[in-house]
């Protein structure tokens, strides 16, 4: 683990882009909290001082707290140069690393911290790109004694919470869970999915989504149509832009689980489950639905039952 001496314990890289903005805003909101532990020191990282100054005067305004910009520090590094990355992890316990996809940009970042000493967190939901970055860091990263940790964003923690929870709840011994999630937008609908999709005229609806999209991407100049113009293509649902302030507001999710197993004392010898227990994982405030991708971090107090967030699930797990 990283050494005490070290300026930052942790640095939000590729702060202001569309995700690390938010996550920029949580680790000031956080830092704020009257109830919370110590205040940690910590800085933003990006290749352009004058946009990670804008996000931090954004955060500021919002949070009114008009001296943010002068207590966050401000690192300038680029994923294409190496040295500047090792810069940026040699001054960091943790990095919280908000640039993708990682596929494409992630390895240059473990790759440093790693060699460097410092934890790494991202919000990766990409099986290739996690299963390589444990085959090729996992020894060395235990070596150094750090965390090189992915999937730290909706698609993980929400699940995650929900089983342990469910779990918790039934008198017995938990063997089986499935969950369910809808997703609500806000008022100015740009993107609304539900997993949960009911009635035919949703099959026929999601059939006809699936086998126009399946058309384009089998040509290069489908492929290149459908990224340059996704507005167009989705009918209106996705766009680069992302939502706008008021959709982010009005957004929530519930993801509901249904948990199975057997009671204390029953025997799972030939028979069937006997008891059942039904748990929700909610987002009663608002997402960050992040563009195109429709990736949720989820803010404060992102669940009824566990009561935590992103940045808190970062800074527990890491500094402890």
């Amino acid at each position: 683990m990283a050494t005490r001496q070290r300026p930052f314990h942790l640095v939000v890289f590729g702060a202001s882009g569309f995700t690390g903005q938010f996550v920029t805003e949580e680790v000031a909101r956080e830092q704020m909290d009257p109830e919370g532990s110590s205040r940690l020191a910590w800085a933003v990282a990006g290749r352009s001082r004058e946009k990670l100054q804008r996000v931090l005067e954004r955060a500021a305004q919002k949070l009114g707290r008009p001296t943010l910009p002068s207590e966050v520090g401000i690192i300038i590094c680029d994923i294409s140069n190496p040295a500047s990355l090792d810069e940026m992890a040699k001054q960091a316990t943790i990095v919280l690393n908000c640039v993708g996809p990682y596929r494409f940009y992630g390895e240059p970042v473990v790759k440093a911290c790693v060699e460097n000493g410092t934890s790494c967190i991202d919000i990766s939901g990409e099986p290739q790109f996690l299963e390589l970055m444990y085959w090729k860091y996992h020894e060395k990263a235990a070596e150094k004694g750090v965390y090189i940790i992915g999937s730290s964003g909706f698609d993980s923690i929400p699940a995650d919470m929900g089983v342990i929870y469910t779990s918790s709840k039934i008198n017995g011994t938990l063997t089986a869970v499935e969950s369910f999630l809808t997703i609500n937008s806000g008022p100015e609908v740009q993107y609304a999915a539900y997993v949960t999709v009911g009635g035919i005229t949703s099959v026929m609806k999601l059939m006809f989504a699936g086998l126009f999209f399946l058309f384009f991407v089998k040509f290069g100049i489908g492929r290149q149509l459908l990224i340059k113009f996704p507005w167009l293509f989705s009918f209106g649902y996705f766009s680069k832009q992302g939502p706008t302030q008021k959709q982010i507001d009005g957004a929530s999710f519930t993801m509901t689980f249904f948990g199975q197993g057997y009671s204390n004392g029953f025997s799972t010898d030939n028979n069937k489950p006997n008891i059942r227990v039904c748990t929700q994982v909610k987002g009663p405030e608002k997402q960050e639905i992040l563009g195109s991708l429709a990736l949720i971090i989820v803010k404060r107090q992102c669940s009824v039952v566990v009561k935590s967030y992103l940045v808190h699930f970062w800074l527990s797990h890491c500094l402890s």
